[in-house]
């Protein structure tokens, strides 16, 4: 096998070979059960960079990889990355609409995806002109069709000789689309520079070594579950990848036969995990990291999370898809400090600023800026966007980033979210943006107007529901609206709660209040 000598890394995927180069017969990956050694994981990269290439795949090209949490996805996102081009995971829950969407947005060269996912797909490659190959893992016994091209046939076709790409650390290396408050998805633009820096400083604030054995239930598409894979693959470490918590118990297996060390969660999850153990005790001593973000961690649960994880450190942490993470709270603050977010991950550093662009004293509430080299790029295609949340910093030409988010600080430094600023729902760890949700409901007959806010969920953070205003004399229910939602929307996405309202409050202009709504 043929390693690259990198030192210094200056590349998010150069990190992989340097980790094969010392441990080559280590596991990587464990997907579903089986085992992937690092060998293995550079030669299945190798061989399918090469694939892409002779298909035409270029520095700069984006890959769409709307993929389930499998080995082909970790195999798909590394090859990506070796060609030079961009990788742009989308959750699997996404319909047809908001897919097309995002494949004409960043003019997609390329979709990976899954077979069981072919009704969803097939709908739209035909209307992405950009796209020069599709392929697909899994069964192809209902794909009718010889443009589409298996997974296994086109990995299996090539040699694994390392190509030459170009590259610099400055190069996009990711597109995560997120909600925008227009109603698209908005991608986050993150360099290679970026994502290895925030890589890096993750690492170091939890502790991890290449001993460690990282659990993922989280979509990769979920920045939080592709940066366990990113820091795994970084530490030469093993990932254990499971497509999501959907079945606890075969989890709990993997994690007791693969010793796992580190659960990432959010709220929902923890929330199961504590019911179970009310039920019938668990407990995973092997593990000695929990981390928590997405939503904040109730204070109620952290007895009972120490007695299933009785060795694990418990890190309370804030972020944002536009710099990966922002903050998090020292473990051994959790008691003092149960309802705070702590301070600026390393390397990086975070400020209050009120509506005149004053620093806040202590205890005072105002804007969250984050100033580091973990700040994202910008919007894809969205100038205007990104100058509202990229604004001037301390220097000519230097660029922090506006979290939208309220915060207020201590004397000691440790932040405290307050609250949002903007309509963007964080729900089960994902944002929500109300337009799309309203766009959906008012394209259904019946429905006269519609307003969707987030209100409070101690498990989810915020929970989506959506006030109705429904035409006089029409038979529409409730049940159909929901399912309208589920058939249009990811699951995250459809709304918790209806109501059924005579109307809707309205400004002096005319237009729905959700001020007065909430």
């Amino acid at each position: 096998m043929l390693f690259k000598k990198i030192v210094p890394q200056r590349l998010l995927h150069e990190g992989l070979f340097l980790s094969a180069e010392k441990s080559p017969d280590k596991v990587a990956v464990i997907a579903e059960g089986h085992s992937y050694t690092y060998s293995e994981l550079v030669d299945s990269v190798l061989k399918l960079s090469n694939a892409l290439m002779l298909r035409g795949f270029v520095r700069g090209d984006r890959c769409v990889i709307y993929m389930d949490n499998t080995w082909p996805c970790v195999v798909s996102i590394y090859a990506t990355l070796l060609s030079g081009g961009v990788f742009v995971v989308v959750n699997p829950q996404t319909k047809k609409d908001k897919l097309e969407y995002i494949l004409n947005d960043c003019s997609a060269s390329t979709l990976i995806t899954d077979a069981h996912l072919h009704n969803v797909f097939s709908e739209v490659v035909d209307e992405v002109r950009s796209l020069k190959c599709v392929i697909t893992s899994g069964d192809m016994s209902e794909i009718d069709s010889s443009a589409i091209e298996a997974f296994d046939d086109v990995v299996n076709e090539s040699s694994g000789v390392f190509p030459y790409t170009a590259g610099i650390a400055n190069d996009l290396s990711a597109l995560i689309y997120t909600s925008g408050s227009t109603g698209n998805p908005k991608g986050v633009m993150h360099t290679h520079s970026t994502m290895v820096f925030a890589l890096n400083s993750l690492i170091e604030y939890l502790r991890l070594s290449s001993e460690d054995r990282l659990l993922v239930v989280l979509p990769l598409a979920f920045d939080y579950g592709l940066y366990q894979l990113l820091m795994s693959v970084q530490l030469g470490a093993t990932l254990v990848l499971e497509r999501s918590f959907t079945y606890p118990a075969q989890i709990f297996k993997r994690m007791e036969e693969a010793s796992v060390t580190v659960f990432p969660g959010v709220p929902t999850i923890f929330s199961m995990l504590l019911s179970m153990h009310k039920r019938k005790e668990i407990s995973f001593p092997s593990v000695t990291r929990i981390t928590n973000t997405a939503a904040a961690l109730p204070p109620d649960y952290i007895d009972s999370l120490k007695e299933i994880f009785p060795s694990a450190l418990i890190y309370k942490m804030y972020g944002l898809t536009e710099c990966k993470r922002v903050c998090y709270l020292e473990p051994e603050l959790l008691e003092k400090k149960p309802s705070s977010v702590g301070k600026a991950i390393p390397g990086t550093e975070v400020f209050i600023l009120d509506a005149q662009g004053n620093k806040v004293l202590p205890g005072e509430t105002g804007m969250l800026y984050v100033r580091g080299s973990h700040v994202m790029l910008g919007y894809w295609n969205q100038e205007e966007l990104s100058d509202e949340v990229l604004v001037d910093g301390y220097f000519p030409g230097e660029k922090i980033l506006c979290t939208n988010d309220w915060f207020k600080m201590d004397e000691e430094g440790d932040l405290y979210f307050q609250g949002r600023s903007d309509d963007i729902i964080k729900t089960r760890g994902e944002k929500v943006s109300p337009v799309e949700v309203e766009n959906v409901i008012y394209g259904i007959k019946g429905v006269l107007e519609a307003a969707v806010i987030g209100v409070d969920d101690e498990m989810i953070g915020e929970a989506v529901k959506c006030f109705l205003v429904i035409e006089k004399g029409s038979d529409l229910s409730l049940m159909q609206i929901k399912k309208v939602c589920v058939e249009k929307l990811e699951n995250f996405m459809v709304p918790k709660y209806f109501e059924v309202v005579d109307e809707l409050p309205k400004t002096n202009t005319g237009k729905i209040s959700k001020k007065d709504i909430k």
